[in-house]
């Protein structure tokens, strides 16, 4: 039986009392972010008190981008006191996805992965491009109008589980996205998008800039030691940018293991295709 988005968040509600004391649990990225946010205002005034909790080091540049310029107050797993709460809810994620997890005993399960996991209350939606979409559903349907930052934490989470829509979505998440545009904050998106360049790689610009090898339309950088391995993304990504370049391959080595980042126009040869011919299993 399909339930209406309304009928799901009677089912929700009726899992709380005002006295409850709820802590969000997430493996922190865009869509786990925003979800939790959205469960805060869903929840708001009806318990007593609710937390956010990261199992995760929030370390991509993004990530902390929005944890900062959106304000949102997170406090690590390894933190949190378990007798504080007595209601525990998991959004975009499973219990069985990280050890962390299973800490704690869920009341609520919310996530648009694949469904193995058991809770009182629990919606799986792996259809769903993005978590963030079902819970744009759920404000919706208490009435609720997001408030720019809400909806802003939103439309991110949708636009990067998604990847802008170039990963199976559906039109619940293009309406979702739709409505969230009339209130999320486009120029602030745009900024945590784009990410703060974190002042140490400056030198791995430096070096892929001094040091690395054009062959055709191929540029090669291999940076050594890196101490983030966010840098080898955002500096594939920078060289994509030069218009002559169709393909850009980066490397470094982060706690003693290689990582490779491969990025192409995708008009020749698919890259993930040829990174798991290299370097996979």
């Amino acid at each position: 039986m399909t339930l209406s988005n309304k009928e799901r968040l009677a089912r929700f509600y009726d899992r709380f009392t005002g006295s409850d004391r709820v802590l969000i649990v997430i493996d922190a990225d865009p869509d786990a972010i925003a979800s939790a946010l959205a469960v805060k205002r869903i929840l708001w005034r009806r318990v007593a008190q609710i937390g956010l909790s990261h199992i995760n080091t929030i370390a991509r540049t993004d990530n902390r981008a929005m944890v900062r310029l959106l304000n949102i107050r997170m406090t690590p797993i390894s933190k949190i006191e378990a007798d504080a709460y007595n209601r525990f809810v998991i959004v975009d994620g499973q219990p069985h996805h990280n050890e962390s997890f299973s800490r704690f005993e869920y009341t609520a399960i919310i996530d648009h992965h694949p469904d193995e996991s058991q809770a009182p209350f629990k919606d799986i939606r792996p259809d769903y491009g993005a978590t963030s979409t079902m819970l744009t559903e759920y404000l919706r349907a208490a009435k609720i109008r997001p408030s720019a930052r809400l909806a802003t934490a939103l439309f991110l989470g949708i636009k990067t589980d998604t990847n802008d829509f170039q990963r199976p979505s559906i039109n619940a998440d293009i309406q979702a996205f739709q409505y969230l545009f009339r209130y999320a904050n486009a120029p602030l998106a745009r900024k945590i998008e784009q990410a703060d360049l974190q002042p140490e790689f400056l030198d791995c610009f430096k070096k892929a800039i001094d040091g690395h090898v054009k062959s055709r339309n191929r540029i090669y950088i291999h940076l050594g030691r890196i101490e983030n391995p966010d840098i080898c993304v955002i500096i594939a990504d920078f060289f994509m940018r030069i218009n002559t370049v169709t393909w850009s391959l980066v490397s470094g080595i982060y706690e003693n293991r290689l990582v490779v980042i491969i990025r192409n126009d995708g008009l020749q040869r698919d890259a993930g295709r040829l990174a798991n011919l290299r370097f996979g299993s």
